[in-house]
């Protein structure tokens, strides 16, 4: 939903539904429940639109950050904080393309420090 939101800029809940409705149907209700939720927690605003009784719906936040701090909780509560193995376990759900590890490599080279790079040399 949050993810509709970041793409779009902004969006009622009829128009959100209709663009997840292939992948997350559900009830014009749960969305506007979900949507509520979503406001009551400082992630989304709302304000009247222009026609009819609608809502438009807009992210407060940046999905950047948003991203971050859910994986963090993610990794936290699912993984006991074991990162290591919430990215093992997401490779083997969906395995990388050729390309796909290419950038991991690069991401990885940029996170190990210089001084790693020569312990590991004989």
């Amino acid at each position: 939903m949050l993810a509709c939101l970041w793409q779009h800029r902004e969006a009622t809940a009829r128009q959100i539904r209709e663009i997840m409705g292939d992948y997350r149907p559900m009830t014009h209700g749960s969305m506007v429940t979900l949507l509520k939720r979503l406001e009551s927690k400082g992630f989304v605003t709302r304000h009247k639109g222009t026609v009819g009784k609608a809502f438009i719906y807009k992210p407060t936040r940046s999905a950047q950050p948003t991203y971050r701090r859910i994986l963090r909780d993610v990794v936290q509560r699912i993984f006991g904080g074991d990162g290591v193995e919430m990215v093992s376990t997401f490779l083997d759900t969906k395995p990388p393309t050729s390309r796909e590890l290419d950038q991991l490599q690069r991401l990885l080279d940029q996170y190990r420090p210089e001084t790693s790079a020569r312990e590991d040399e004989p």
